[in-house]
């Protein structure tokens, strides 16, 4: 059994299709199921991880279960390592092997507190740790303008960064979850090239066949929106990577293709196969 926390996110979603396609049992996790379909034979448990009782809820979930794959969404990022503590300690205490944190590539940078790594380091189980940097899926805040404008809006138009494929970050979940060698390893996730947010415009627009105008926001205008839905931390750090990245955030990482036998996919790509959530 494997236990999947975020099961119904952008990364959880197609790694629950892969495990459960790869013949795995599993136990998906989240706040709620109202809109997805699972696959046949995958288990659903509904769990809040800001929660301080979540160790708890998990529990019957850990029992008999070999690995879990642990998310630290933007709500848990402020809570710090105390936030995974109780369900590492329930996990190890269920016989639980493994681990694999999706973290960010953010706390390599020094941009996020490490707290919540740290706990996983020191939870006594086997672990891996994933850092993502942007991911492609993050144009989706577009698509009601792009639908009904043809418009993208963002800040630093022309500042390029890396981002990374929902579907490369779970398939390399998949194969830390599953496979050998991966313990006690930190991979940074990235795309195969750095591209702006008006270049993705551009590739929407290319994914419609119709053209997608971009505006260019200011910074003040860019934090207002992003506080309606991130912590003031978050995004924060979110912006400055956004507008002044360092070398490290603009650098294309080698452990994807090292770790899948494959190049990442473009964003051009992730926009052809999303090109419905745009119409």
């Amino acid at each position: 059994m494997i236990v999947v926390t975020g099961a119904t996110g952008n990364v959880g979603r197609p790694l629950v299709r892969a495990l459960a396609a790869a013949g795995e049992q599993v136990t998906a996790v989240a706040r709620g199921f109202e809109g997805h379909r699972l696959p046949p034979g995958v288990a659903a448990l509904r769990a809040d991880l800001t929660d301080p009782a979540a160790s708890e809820a998990l529990a019957p979930a850990l029992e008999g279960a070999k690995a879990l794959f642990l998310l630290t969404a933007a709500s848990v990022l402020p809570l710090g390592g105390g936030a995974v503590e109780g369900l590492l300690a329930a996990a190890r205490a269920a016989g639980v092997g493994r681990v694999v944190l999706l973290s960010s590539q953010g706390v390599g940078t020094g941009r996020h507190p490490s707290d919540i790594e740290d706990a996983v380091r020191a939870g006594g189980l086997d672990w891996t740790v994933l850092r993502p940097g942007g991911f492609h899926s993050n144009a989706g805040q577009w698509a009601p303008a792009v639908r009904e404008q043809r418009t993208v809006a963002a800040p630093f138009g022309d500042v390029a960064l890396p981002t990374v494929d929902p579907a490369d970050i779970a398939a390399m979940a998949a194969a830390a979850l599953t496979g050998d060698g991966h313990g006690g390893a930190t991979y940074v996730l990235t795309g195969p090239e750095p591209v702006s947010p008006r270049a993705q415009a551009q590739a929407i627009g290319a994914a419609l066949g119709e053209r997608v105008r971009f505006v260019e926001l200011s910074r003040e205008q860019a934090r207002e929106r992003m506080l309606a839905f991130m912590p003031a931390p978050v995004v924060e750090a979110t912006l400055a990577v956004l507008g002044e990245p360092t070398a490290e955030e603009v650098r294309v990482s080698p452990d994807v293709e090292r770790v899948l036998g494959r190049a990442p996919r473009t964003f051009a790509a992730w926009a052809e196969d999303n090109a419905a959530l745009f119409r």
